[in-house]
């Protein structure tokens, strides 16, 4: 018996990822979601990370994981393990596979899959369909007693999908005691809560952008002691949305030492460099005198960047290449 881990990998507008095999394969064009064998001595997690890594160049964060899929093919028997994951890079690099495609979550039914991975598609589908309407849990206005604080956390762990996420964005933009507890969760020493909590928080940013307006200090002051990458990187997307003119220009300066250190880091997550472009060239548009730094250090990732971060790194030397003044004309 194979173990073997997949990756249903979704991008920003909740498409998933699905390859197709080659000729000289055992499932010759097949279409399948990316994943691999695990080696000795690796996590289901580790191997699927690996796999994505090489095989399509992508980085990815394990959201959740679907239950386990066990096929006999005849020639070999394999365990299945799908996770659920998200990606910032639009464009993998393949290197085993002859062709990719994002498709709409209804959509993989019409997929070609190999046998295995019609049951994964399957089970995601199922999953979604199901946790389409999340249970209802009533909350006070003004703070929460400890039974409704279980409840929220529980919800907060359990999420799955795109859908759920928006519905507790809705009820904490109308419930600001919600708010304020996806707020205390993000700094949760539960990772996993953690991370859900503040991807929430930036779900409800996209909706009502003011309502983090109060908490920008707090946010930019933590973001050096965050050991939890995941929020990090909500964090971050938040501040790449915000009014950077909300919060006082001591912490423009911590703020711009932040983003600038993870663009040069070479440990840094995709999604950490992306945002922190984004954030840099906000800033850019207040501090014309940073636009410089923040060109060259984007131009530092040309050797070194995958093709989702080099993506953006260019759009945003063409914004800045179309700024008034000195600092736009040295961008070219």
């Amino acid at each position: 018996m194979i173990r073997v881990a997949c990756a249903v990998i979704r991008n920003e507008e909740e498409e998933v990822l699905v390859v197709q095999r080659g000729e000289a394969t055992d499932h010759p064009f097949k279409w399948e979601f990316p994943g691999g064998k695990r080696l000795q001595g690796e996590t289901d997690e580790e191997c699927i990370i690996r796999e994505v890594g090489e095989e399509l160049s992508m980085e990815i964060v394990i959201y959740g994981k679907l239950p386990q899929v066990e096929y006999d093919y005849g020639h070999k028997q394999i365990i299945l393990i799908p996770f659920i994951c998200d990606t910032l890079d639009e464009l993998p690099f393949l290197t085993e596979h002859l062709a990719f495609k994002w498709l709409a979550a209804y959509d993989l039914n019409s997929v070609d899959f190999s046998e295995a991975d019609v049951i994964v598609a399957k089970n995601y589908l199922a999953t979604n369909k199901a946790r389409l309407k999340p249970d209802m849990i009533t909350i006070s206005e003004s703070s929460l007693e400890s039974s409704e604080d279980e409840g929220l956390q529980a919800m907060v762990n359990n999420m799955m999908s795109m859908q759920e996420a928006d519905w507790l964005a809705t009820s904490a933009i109308d419930n600001h005691a919600i708010f304020k507890k996806l707020f205390e969760y993000s700094f949760s020493s539960d990772k996993k809560l953690a991370f859900r909590a503040s991807w929430t928080l930036s779900k409800v940013c996209d909706k009502f952008p003011e309502i983090i307006n109060p908490y920008l200090i707090q946010i930019v002051d933590i973001l050096d002691q965050l050991d939890n990458e995941s929020v990090q990187r909500s964090f971050l997307r938040i501040l790449s949305f915000s009014d950077l003119n909300k919060i006082s220009k001591k912490y423009h300066g911590i703020l711009a030492e932040h983003c600038f250190m993870a663009l040069r880091s070479r440990v840094s997550a995709v999604a950490i460099k992306a945002y922190s472009m984004e954030i840099l060239y906000n800033l850019a548009l207040i501090y014309p005198e940073l636009a410089n730094e923040l060109s060259a250090s984007i131009s530092m990732l040309k050797g070194e960047g995958s093709a989702g971060i080099l993506a953006r790194g260019t759009i945003i030397l063409k914004k800045l290449a179309q700024l008034p003044g000195d600092q736009g004309s040295s961008q070219q």
